[in-house]
Parts: C-alpha cells; sequence; structure tokens
C-alpha cells in the first residue's frame, strides 16, 4: 500500500501532467477554446490533441483518487466531493473529445471525414462548450472544495488556498460571462488558478500532507478556540 507521502507525489505528478496535456491540446486543435472564431487544425493535430485530452480526463481523475486517501481522515465528505467532482469534470471533458474527433477522421481511416459544414460546425462549437462547462465551470468548483479543506486543517501555507480560491472565482466567474455572451474567454485571469495547482504540487512534494491522527489536529478552528480558551 502507497504510502501518505508517496500518494503526494503521485498527486504532485498528476498535477502536472494535467498542465501539460491541457495546453499542449489547446495548440494542437489551433486555439480553439481560446478563440471561438478560429477553426481546427490539421488532422493529425486534433487526433494528437484527442489523445491528450484522454490522458488529461485520466490524470484530472487521479489527482483526486491519489489525495482521497490522504484527505478522508480529515474531511471524508468533502474528500468525496472532490473525486466527485474531477470525475464529473473528466466527463466532461471526454464528451468534448468524443464530439471533435470526427470532424476530423472516422475510427482507423486514413482520410478526413467528409461532413457537411454545417456539422462540422456544430463538433466543434460542441467541444468548445465541453471545454467551457468542464475546466471552466466545474473546476473551479473543485478547487474551492480543495482549498477550503487544505486551509480549515492547516495542510498547506495559507496562502496557496487563499490563490485557489481566488484563481476559481475569476476562472468560474469568466466563463459565466462567456456563457452569456458578455466577453470572449480571457486567458489571463485563468493565471491564478494555474499557479493555485503549481503551488499545490510543490507543496505536495516537498512537505506532503500528514496522516491525520485522532486528537492531533491542526484545525484553525480548533486552534482559534483554544487560544480563546487560554485567554
Amino acid at each position: 500500500m502507497a504510502s501518505t507521502r508517496m500518494r503526494c507525489r503521485i498527486a504532485a505528478a498528476l498535477y502536472v501532467v494535467t498542465w501539460v496535456t491541457s495546453v499542449a491540446a489547446v495548440i494542437l486543435y489551433g486555439g480553439s477554446t481560446m478563440n471561438p472564431t478560429s477553426s481546427l487544425a490539421g488532422r493529425v493535430p486534433v487526433l494528437a490533441a484527442g489523445v491528450l485530452e484522454v490522458i488529461l480526463a485520466v490524470a484530472v481523475v487521479g489527482t483526486a483518487v491519489a489525495l482521497y486517501p490522504v484527505l478522508r481522515g480529515y474531511e471524508g465528505g468533502s474528500a468525496m466531493a472532490y473525486v466527485a467532482l474531477r470525475t464529473l469534470e473528466a466527463g466532461v471533458i471526454l464528451v468534448g473529445v468524443v464530439a471533435i474527433l470526427p470532424a476530423v477522421a472516422r475510427p482507423g481511416a486514413r482520410a478526413a471525414a467528409a461532413l457537411d459544414s454545417d456539422v462540422l460546425a456544430g463538433l466543434h462549437l460542441m467541444h468548445d462548450w465541453a471545454f467551457v462547462v468542464g475546466p471552466g465551470l466545474i473546476n473551479p468548483v473543485n478547487a474551492i472544495v480543495l482549498a477550503v479543506v487544505l486551509w480549515r486543517w492547516n495542510l498547506v501555507p495559507a496562502f496557496i488556498p487563499v490563490l485557489g480560491v481566488v484563481g476559481a472565482v475569476l476562472v468560474a466567474g469568466m466563463n459565466v460571462a462567456v456563457v452569456f455572451g458578455f466577453t470572449n474567454p480571457l486567458p489571463l485571469l485563468a493565471i491564478p488558478l494555474f499557479a493555485w495547482e503549481i503551488c499545490l504540487a510543490a507543496a505536495l512534494v516537498i512537505r506532503g500532507i500528514p496522516r491525520y491522527r485522532r486528537g492531533g489536529s491542526s484545525r484553525r478552528g480548533s486552534a482559534r478556540e483554544g487560544d480563546r480558551n487560554r485567554g
């Protein structure tokens, strides 16, 4: 059975996989998820991007599965919610992959699919919506769930969960605005949420998360209560 330290390192490695695959997929698609007016890249780049997004979805779930045994002793409900939300996010990502691949190929074929331009536009649009709903709206929610647990139990430096909550609010707010047509995606607003995952991965590697011990927690609320009692 993997140790707590090893699970933290696995989660950190999987966070790195999610960054690399998500950014590379956007580039290979032709930047379609960043610019709704752009056209898809060529057949091979889109197929490669689809494979990367499948890996991304697996890694997204993997981060939660790796952290669940570490966090469940602190807050079992929140730990389970994080797994469920990450799984939901991964499912939406895969819906987008399944939608976009028919735009460029049939399974096992060497030539691009000959679909009507309106059908291609619809498939492209469905993929873009999946990006907005999955990484754009569900991911901020699961980031807040995890950040709150980490902050309440003082499991990482306080600035990390604060960065996660701020980044999540910015990304969710931007994507709600995108949904209602008030703005196009603004990639710069995703930087704080991206930084949250970088800092969290670094903390998981450097210090990890201590195994929960009954009666020996470092919950912030308990610490404040103890200070008041001593006063």
